[in-house]
């Protein structure tokens, strides 16, 4: 166990942590719908945070968990200010789905992606990439698709849920 020490005589440590954790806290903090700058923000706050109180370092796996524990606090934290509201059921599923995929390489998880959004239809597809790519409103995306925005927002929930249960099959797969 080695504890991270401060400021200067940590440069190789703290060097060493981003280089291997920045991309995963990044990661995270995309999944809860931050704007890749507001994850790059949030990404270095993290980072900063954790500086100011070093914590000591067990394993690689509860290392990830505490960088995860330390970002979503941050990002709470700024919606707070903002007036936003956090959907805490959202915040389990979230946390859920990294604790079960925290030994998974990145690229691995992306590939299961690829392969689940393949198996959905052109419709739920569009509609998903018009959400998160485009960052159409559902209003818009009814509009393109020609159907109502009640049928938007169902044909949204059902692709998720789809990918979803994809995902988590694959995941069993590979254990």
């Amino acid at each position: 166990m080695k504890e991270l020490p401060q400021h200067e005589s940590s440069a190789v440590d703290v060097t060493q942590l981003v280089a291997t954790h920045q991309l995963s806290v990044w990661r995270y903090l995309r999944s809860w719908g931050c704007s890749p700058q507001e994850a790059e923000d949030l990404t270095q706050e993290t980072f900063l945070k954790v500086l100011e109180k070093p914590f000591e370092q067990l394993t690689e796996a509860a290392t990830r968990a505490y960088l995860r524990t330390v970002a979503r606090n941050l990002l709470i934290d700024r919606r707070r200010k903002e007036g936003r509201q956090t959907n805490i059921q959202a915040v389990e599923n979230i946390d859920q789905f990294w604790v079960a995929t925290d030994s998974q390489k990145p690229e691995q998880l992306l590939e299961f992606l690829t392969e689940c959004l393949d198996g959905l239809t052109e419709r739920a597809r569009m509609a998903l990439r018009m959400r998160f790519e485009d960052h159409k409103s559902r209003t818009e995306i009814a509009e393109a698709l020609d159907i109502g925005e009640h049928g938007a927002k169902n044909l949204m929930q059902r692709a998720k849920q789809q990918l979803r249960e994809c995902i988590e099959f694959k995941l069993k797969d590979e254990s």
